[in-house]
């Protein structure tokens, strides 16, 4: 997407957010600004559906709701809290896991104390009833040792459990951070740090490195025809059609509003072509029924540009000059693949 593009895009957000601050009468603090931008552009499911059922019951949102659910899909620090929580939870854990050891230990330690006691009894045994008494001893100490030992096992057993409960609150955190939620592909952070840690492995392996940026054609006005919730169902069905035709070491993102990004290792130029039209073709052939009516909206195309490693790259420069590639399609009529070497772009207008 060009800049005039993004420029674009992003003034209609902005326009909007500050309508619905304005409507509920709301104070223009940059965290509301946050709020308000975040749910007109969509990206976040969860806090729009949030706000929905608040706006549905009660018509506005008050500053106090308002805080509140800033504060649970918005705040800096959400992420870090839930970590920091999780991670209280395992330190407690591996504390009473040790603390339960530390008394297995010396409880073992005991035993084998006593018993080397009673053993060194038994030489001085003069008659049965003392060596009754000593096999009495004997046996009372192993059950009581026995007894403790199982108990031990059993908090081990539980422990493991409840760590293993925990790591997956862990990896569940960590796939929040790193996915979009309205697609399911990874999310623009997920997609920056791919491709840098991409071209450095390229660059020390010097196998071949492609990026494919995709852009769905005329969707602002798809969008404004037909609303935010069947703009919705494009991009899932642009998603799958990317899902359904990479590989599992290919990496698929959604690198902006309707623009996805997919980093291709160890794949040439030639072979990104050919995944690159297999997905748009994939897009294409897809009708779209609008869900809440029925109404057939016919089909949606998706134009992508491709660049490839050279050396000396950088994941900026690899961007950019995919993104010189899509303009390209665009420019030649839309629903194209272009890639880098195919082009001689002039300064044009770019379009959307």
């Amino acid at each position: 997407m060009s800049q005039e593009d993004e420029f674009k895009r992003t003034i209609v957000y902005a326009d909007s957010a500050l309508d619905y601050i304005k409507t509920n009468k709301l104070p223009a603090f940059p965290r509301n600004y946050e709020l308000w931008y975040s749910y007109a552009s969509g990206f976040n499911r969860a806090l729009n559906r949030t706000i929905n059922k608040i706006l549905a019951r009660d018509g506005k949102i008050s500053p106090e709701e308002t805080q509140k659910i800033y504060n649970r899909f918005l705040s800096p620090n959400r992420l870090g809290e839930r970590i920091d929580e999780v991670g209280d939870k395992i330190s407690e854990e591996v504390r009473e896991l040790i603390s339960a050891l530390d008394k297995g230990t010396l409880k073992t330690t005991e035993y084998g104390e006593e018993l080397a006691r009673t053993l060194n009894a038994l030489e001085n045994v003069s008659d049965r009833s003392q060596l009754s008494q000593l096999v009495i001893h004997l046996a009372k100490l192993t059950t009581e040792t026995a007894e403790s030992n199982q108990e031990l096992r059993e908090q081990l057993v539980d422990s493991r459990r409840q760590i293993g409960v925990l790591q997956e609150g862990l990896e569940a955190i960590r796939y929040e951070s790193l996915t979009d939620e309205l697609t399911t592909l990874n999310n623009r952070k997920h997609f920056d740090q791919s491709l840098v840690r991409a071209v450095k492995e390229t660059e020390e392996s010097h196998a071949p490195l492609s990026l494919l940026i995709s852009d769905i054609d005329h969707f602002k006005q798809f969008n404004d025809n037909y609303g935010h919730q069947t703009g919705d169902q494009v991009l899932r069905l642009v998603a799958l059609a990317v899902k359904q035709n990479v590989k599992n070491n290919d990496i698929a993102c959604r690198y902006g509003g309707e623009e996805f990004g997919i980093i291709l290792p160890r794949t040439t130029i030639e072979d990104a072509k050919v995944i690159a039209e297999k997905i748009r073709k994939n897009v294409v052939a897809k009708e779209l029924v609008k869900r809440s009516t029925g109404e057939n909206l016919g089909r949606i195309t998706i134009s992508i540009g491709i660049s490839t490693f050279r050396p000396g790259d950088s994941a900026e420069s690899m961007v950019s000059r995919a993104d010189l590639a899509l303009y390209a399609a665009k420019k030649a009529g839309r629903n194209l693949v272009k890639a880098e070497e195919e082009k001689k772009i002039p300064n044009v207008t770019q379009v959307a």
